[in-house]
């Protein structure tokens, strides 16, 4: 989402540096080292689930573990039928409903999952799933109860291939496609003309190649950023929607609708825009029919809708603080199948429990009742309902990160980040009941596996380059974290060497190990007895850069420190305020921030600037989120209690086990060791040869040896269900039953439609 949510995300080794009383530790025994501190783990092998399934086994930690679907559930095989113009459906739009037919009958609710195009270490372009990769999360998604899984656009051909295979092998429960096509050319966005015929000519031809790519019968030489080779698996037995589009820009649309206001309503075979059409909805229902004609050639129909966000939806929301927000909407009523086309037209929504802000300031969402409490996003939801009446309404994005950093709160807790995997998954698992208690067609969440190339409004401009943010996984990016999956990194499979020190004449510690992965660099540390109540940790990774030293310790030279509370176990990260990145982001207004001290400020993150209320003039502070604030205990996803928000642990033997993100450490790229060092406004790097850290405890100041590496241009990292993925699992398969109870909610919220609607004639 723009601003606050989405835009529109090797091989190396340690080297020693110095002389001191650091020594290094290569191979099996450094592994052993850190294993015992608990810094860097390798996942062990799964254990078996405790009731055996026969052939069943997952490369995805924690699948096999799930029970196996009932023996007894209801067939989900497709049941293809005859329309009266001789057209094969599956699924239909009928009224209100989306009908999926299948041997046991119609299903009118659809849960599904967003698949992204790539895995770690690479961007979207380059499109680097493998055909092992479908086949493991294929059969992942079916352990799942996931019974859609949608795309954005025509993936390789090894997608179709093992969908295809995958669903010969589990005839009862197919994965059912819904298939997206994005535009090839976004330049309306800056042009303000979506009927540029750069943009309509390659959208045309996107569009007959994903019809091809679907049937089997496309072959594509290899473009840049986009799927190549041949294409020969026939998945439309499976094809339950098409979803064409993108998030659509709102200045771009405002201005297209300007400059188009003549352009003649459309009538086609198969679509055909209303009387009072926007130029866009216009545009829109004529590639819809291009895309029908396509499929209809090839003797099938299957519903086809277009994507919307709450950005452009048709509503007016006269609450929202942010102009483009509410600049324009595209509106699905005012796109309508002929009777030519069985499949039928729905709306399709990207919507999200935190963002746009006009759920938290709309009287009529806040005080939308559902459940027993007000909700507003099951407001929001109802109020899409009701103006879509007569249609089937989707939500096929939707979800919160597990990430600990957040980039907006949202009502009812529901945020864009600071959240535990487990209570990600709890909220997602809500999300969904809500969804189908709202009476929506399917609930497809975002996404399947964590994504490293992802970006977000409140860290982009602190990671540089910006095309080697694929390289690394920052805790802090919650784009990076919506992912039932959790890629893990892990370092390169023959193990990292790290960096050890044993020296019991330290006054801190008389042992340390340190090493580095692509989300952290780990340290353990054995305290010297009797152990300090407090230790300031002093990163510094520009020698030239000095002064005042951090909270709690004397090291001038630190550029970032963290300071613990041994007995409270608490923590707070500081910046030396000329290294802070704040102000690459917002001038936050005097007072609204702690006061820093001696020269050093909190590590925070602006989640939302100062705004107003346009309806009332209500003046909204700018917010902020203290991500520097350390949570103590377990991260290891099998320990009792975990949280992957915790970064250090202090054990009773004196053991400090700490992960530190790599922008706690100042790093705007650690896979080229890029620091981060903003001038005003402006960001800008230096290179590093390391980190070099230094303790401080009860006066005493301990320098440890620079911690080094190479830099990286590969990546490793191991896949796992995230804790708590059981309790979406549970939504999951109740809501395809149909099994969830009416909840009880108010009466729909009053809506009025957007300032487009029906002004263009």
């Amino acid at each position: 989402m723009t601003g606050s949510h989405r835009a529109p995300g090797r091989h190396h080794q340690i080297q020693p540096a110095g002389n001191s009383r650091w020594r290094w530790l290569v191979g099996m025994g450094a592994v052993i080292a850190l294993g015992a501190f608990g810094v860097h783990q390798v996942l062990a092998d799964e254990a078996p689930p405790a009731t055996p399934v026969p052939e069943f086994t997952s490369r995805i930690a924690g699948v096999t573990g799930l029970p196996a679907p009932p023996a007894d559930a209801a067939s989900w095989a497709a049941h293809r039928r005859i329309a009266g113009n001789g057209l094969k459906v599956v699924a239909q739009a009928m009224g209100e409903q989306f009908v999926l037919h299948t041997a046991s009958g119609s299903k009118t609710f659809l849960p599904g999952v967003n698949l992204g195009s790539t895995t770690p270490g690479h961007q979207p372009g380059e499109l680097a799933i493998t055909a092992e990769d479908y086949r493991a999360w294929f059969a992942a998604m079916d352990r799942m109860g996931i019974r859609v899984v949608r795309i954005y656009t025509i993936h390789p051909p090894a997608f179709y291939q093992e969908l295809a295979a995958h669903n010969r092998k589990n005839p009862d429960r197919p994965l059912y496609l819904s298939q997206g096509v994005y535009l090839p050319d976004e330049s309306y966005a800056r042009t303000g003309d979506l009927y540029d015929d750069a943009v309509t000519t390659a959208f045309i031809r996107e569009l007959k190649d994903a019809s091809a790519a679907v049937s089997g019968a496309l072959e594509r030489e290899p473009q840049r950023g986009r799927a190549h080779g041949t294409w020969t698996a026939d998945v439309s037995p499976w094809l339950a929607a098409w979803i064409i589009g993108v998030e659509w820009d709102p200045n771009g649309v405002h201005e297209s609708d300007r400059k188009n206001a003549k352009r003649p309503l459309f009538a086609g075979r198969y679509f055909a825009a209303t009387a009072n059409a926007s130029p866009t909805e216009r545009w829109l229902a004529t590639r819809m029919d291009n895309l029908a004609s396509a499929e209809a050639a090839r003797g099938r129909s299957a519903p086809i809708a277009f994507v919307n966000w709450p950005t452009t939806d048709p509503l007016r929301h006269p609450e929202e603080p942010l102009p483009q927000e509410d600049l324009a909407g595209v509106d699905a009523n005012h796109v309508r199948a002929t009777e030519a086309w069985p499949g039928g037209t729905f709306a399709s929504y990207h919507a999200y429990p935190y963002y746009p802000d006009f759920q938290r300031h709309e009287p009529a969402l806040q005080q939308a009742i559902y459940n027993g409490r007000p909700d507003a996003y099951a407001g929001y939801l109802t109020a899409l309902r009701r103006h879509h009446a007569g249609m089937p309404v989707m939500i096929t994005e939707f979800g919160v990160p597990s990430s600990l950093g957040t980039a907006h709160a949202g009502p009812l807790g529901r945020g864009q980040g600071d959240h535990s995997e487990r209570e990600a998954m709890t909220i997602n698992a809500e999300l969904l009941r809500v969804i189908r208690g709202t009476g929506m067609a399917g609930g497809f969440l975002f996404g399947w596996a964590d994504e490293w190339f992802t970006f977000t409004w409140n860290t982009i401009a602190h990671q540089l380059p910006a095309d080697r943010r694929q390289l690394w996984h920052d805790p802090l990016t919650n784009e990076q974290h919506f992912g039932i999956v959790a890629t893990d990194p892990t370092g390169p499979p023959e193990g990292w060497p790290q960096q050890v020190l044993d020296a019991p004449e330290s006054p801190i510690a008389t042992r340390a190990v340190a090493a580095v992965d692509e989300s952290y660099l780990s340290l353990g540390l054995v305290l010297a007895k009797p152990a300090p109540k407090a230790l300031t940790l002093g990163l510094d990774v520009i020698p030239e850069i000095a002064g005042s030293p951090p909270p709690g310790s004397t090291d001038e030279g630190a550029d970032l420190a963290i300071q613990l509370d041994l007995a409270a176990l608490t923590g707070q990260v500081w910046v030396r305020e000329q290294l802070d990145p704040m102000p690459l982001d917002y001038q936050v207004p005097a007072g609204l921030r702690p006061k820093p001290v001696n020269g050093w400020q909190r590590y925070q993150l602006i989640i939302n600037r100062d705004l107003t209320v346009p309806s009332t003039g209500r003046k909204l502070p700018a917010e902020l989120f203290d991500v520097g604030r350390l949570n103590h205990g377990v991260w290891d996803p099998a320990g009792q209690d975990a949280d992957n928000r915790n970064l250090w642990r202090l054990t009773d033997d004196g053991t400090l086990t700490m992960r530190i993100p790599w922008a706690f450490a100042g790093f705007a790229d650690p896979s080229s060791l890029q620091v981060l060092v903003p001038d005003g406004n402006v960001a800008t790097t230096r290179t590093a040869t390391g980190v070099r850290v230094r303790l401080a405890a009860d006066g005493k100041l301990e320098p440890l040896e620079e911690i080094a590496w190479e830099p990286w241009n590969r990546v490793y990292y191991t896949e796992r269900l995230k804790a708590g993925a059981e309790l979406l699992r549970e939504a999951l398969i109740e809501t395809a039953a149909g099994a969830l109870p009416a909840p009880s909610s108010s009466p729909a919220p009053s809506v009025t439609t957007s300032p487009n609607d029906g002004t263009v004639g």
